[in-house]
């Protein structure tokens, strides 16, 4: 082989080199534009996964627009994410009602049918279900069970998940909804829906790098 040929191929490893390294910095979502860090990390409630949290409200139109968009993203997350849900009342007192609503209907099993039912009617039918009698009535005549709802609304569990769930956002330091968080560290940013899911999926690929590189990596499938 020839110095020349030699140099050559040299300058051409280097390049690709370059290259590879310049592609993984640019993959990297960046601080300050796609996520920020929680000041306090908290704990998350499935260790040994990544968790990820979103703060929300059946109160609120933006989270109302999101839902679709999330529930089909959510679907779709490889089995070492973990999903759920925190409601956030912001001490408004229909807000905590509609908090309550959300934890009774998950105890009586009629969550998955009436989830974006309940958007759909305060935000689009203008429906005032801001209230036990309200809500009740409305889960009985939208196919869900108004006698186990109202029975878990007022249940001990519902109202205690609904004072952790506060507790919850008032750690996260949550100021707006909806918001994403991953994995108790990371606060997901975003102008709009696609670009904070996006970005979801970038933090949750550096939480999943940041758990490798400290020993605890999840099975990713």
């Amino acid at each position: 082989m020839s110095i020349r040929t030699c140099a050559f191929l040299t300058l051409w490893v280097l390049a690709a080199v370059m290259t590879v390294h310049s592609s993984a910095a640019r993959a990297l979502p960046e601080e300050g534009t796609a996520y920020r860090k929680l000041e306090q990390p908290q704990p998350t409630a499935s260790p040994g996964t990544i968790e990820v949290i979103e703060f929300f409200s059946y109160g609120c139109p933006h989270c109302s627009d999101f839902h679709p968009l999330l529930s089909a993203w959510a679907a779709k997350l490889p089995k070492d994410v973990v999903f759920r849900r925190v409601t956030v009342s912001f001490n408004r007192p229909a807000w905590i009602n509609l908090a309550r609503a959300y934890y009774a209907l998950q105890a009586c099993g009629d969550l998955d049918k009436l989830d974006g039912a309940l958007f759909h009617a305060i935000h689009q039918e203008r429906r005032q279900l801001f209230d036990e009698q309200s809500l009740a009535d409305w889960v009985g005549k939208n196919g869900g069970n108004a006698e186990k709802f109202s029975a878990a609304y007022s249940a001990f569990g519902v109202n205690n998940q609904t004072v952790q769930a506060d507790q919850t956002a008032e750690s996260y330091r949550i100021e707006a909804i909806p918001t994403l968080a991953v994995n108790g560290r990371y606060i997901v940013l975003g102008g709009t829906f696609t670009e904070i899911l996006a970005n979801a999926d970038k933090v949750i690929a550096l939480a999943r790098a940041e758990a490798a590189a400290g020993g605890t990596a999840t099975k990713h499938k």
